[in-house]
């Protein structure tokens, strides 16, 4: 198992994609990672835009950026509600600091928008949200998955096989 060791946080809160959620966390603990779940509150069930539910692990202020290997963002409508928390963006940007993995697929870019982590970097999301990584300093492509040294962006949930592999090599690095 090419992850074995490894630890990783997943950030949720309602109405995340379930796919965009779901797909990584399995993914990544087939390949023996251990995957957190951070929430506002641990111990919570929160629900996917589908209904798909998950329970967190963790809160958003007991996570500390030393303690894990990377930090994974779902899209759907989570990442607007995400981005409202200190604790996150400080988080996005501890981990930013310490060049730490940070992926993001679909609307997560929010996240990282308000997290002032963008300025000069190549990213990818879904076009809904272009002009927005534009206007924090990224140059966006249309493709479907995009790494800028630790960051690894994706659009939408057809691309999640590409981003996992690209997200796995570069956690591996």
């Amino acid at each position: 198992m090419t992850l074995q060791g490894k630890k990783i946080v997943q950030l949720v809160s309602h109405d995340f994609e379930d796919l965009e959620l779901w797909y990584p966390v399995l993914r990544l603990r087939e390949e023996g990672a251990r995957v957190d779940i951070a929430a506002e509150q641990a111990n919570q069930t929160y629900h996917g835009k589908y209904g798909v539910p998950v329970e967190s692990d963790i809160t958003f202020t007991d996570v500390k950026a030393e303690d894990y290997d990377a930090i994974l963002v779902p899209g759907g409508w989570s990442p607007d509600k995400l981005r409202r928390y200190d604790e996150v963006l400080k988080l996005i940007q501890a981990m930013n600091e310490m060049k730490k993995p940070i992926g993001q697929i679909c609307h997560a870019g929010w996240v990282l928008v308000s997290a002032g982590i963008l300025q000069g970097k190549k990213v990818t999301s879904t076009p809904g949200i272009k002009d927005d990584m534009l206007n924090a300093g990224a140059t966006w492509v249309n493709e479907p998955v995009v790494v800028d040294d630790h960051l690894v962006s994706s659009r939408r949930p057809p691309d999640l096989p590409e981003y996992l592999k690209e997200f796995i090599k570069v956690l591996c690095n």
